[in-house]
């Protein structure tokens, strides 16, 4: 049973070396997720839209870079990072997902 919350909380997932690295070897997963997004809510939103069993949510938050320019000084925003492991056996496919 999924809420709208579920689809909210989930933005994207995240593609970068570490993300492929850590899973190749640990079943695991990397996405953007919402800032005040817990991590009962982020399992229940991967198990909902992917159909897997998740065993175990590592959040962190990622500070914006600071970058300086011609005008100034600008900071890209914050974000949240979600590191998602599932049970053994199982995959998620992100063929078609945005």
């Amino acid at each position: 049973m999924s809420t709208e919350r579920d689809y909210l909380v989930l933005k994207a997932p995240h593609f970068s070396e570490k993300a492929s690295r850590v899973g190749d070897f640990g079943n695991q997963y990397a996405f953007k997720v919402e800032r005040d997004a817990t991590k009962a809510e982020i399992k229940s939103a991967v198990e909902a839209m992917f159909e897997v069993n998740v065993e175990n949510v590592t959040t962190l938050n990622v500070k914006g870079k600071t970058k300086r320019t011609q005008r100034g000084i600008s900071r890209k925003n914050h974000w949240k990072k979600a590191y998602v492991r599932i049970a053994e056996g199982q995959e998620i496919d992100f063929e078609g997902v945005e």
